[in-house]
């Protein structure tokens, strides 16, 4: 049975509800090799005292560890917010097959700042969008 981009991105968004539990900003990633999931990740600044600690940040690692290769040809990232200029410099140097995220950052997201995804990689936005924006909506909500 072939899984799609839905399936992965409800893991992704099980890895953000992690992060809402402990009080990071609720966003998930998970890295994708043949069907298989190779690497999850949720955004730990608060607990690690790190900025560069997003959840793409902690996927690619993992993933690079799992490979054993700093290049991640033939992965898809799945995270649930569009990546963060900082991020896409990243994801861009691992050479990502394909980047799939939920909910756009029209503020902070690579998007809005001209950032260009590696040339060999696919970029898709909007997979489970709704939901991705609900978690960090009512994530913010509670914090005002």
């Amino acid at each position: 049975m072939e899984l799609d981009d839905a399936y992965f991105m409800k893991k992704a968004l099980e890895q953000a509800e992690i992060a809402y539990g402990v009080d990071e900003v609720p966003v998930g990633a998970l890295v994708v090799i043949d069907q298989r999931i190779i690497a999850k990740a949720c955004n730990l600044t608060e607990r690690l005292k790190d900025v560069t600690a997003h959840a793409e940040m902690q996927a690619i690692t993992a993933a690079a560890h799992f490979l054993n290769g700093k290049y991640l040809k033939g992965c898809t990232l799945y995270v649930t917010l569009e990546p963060c200029v900082m991020c896409m410099g990243a994801l861009y140097w691992s050479q990502l097959d394909r980047i799939v995220y939920g909910a756009a950052d029209p503020k902070r997201g690579f998007v809005a700042k001209g950032i260009q995804a590696h040339p060999k990689t696919q970029v898709q936005g909007g997979i489970l969008a709704e939901a991705s924006a609900l978690i960090l909506g009512d994530f913010f909500k509670k914090k005002r």
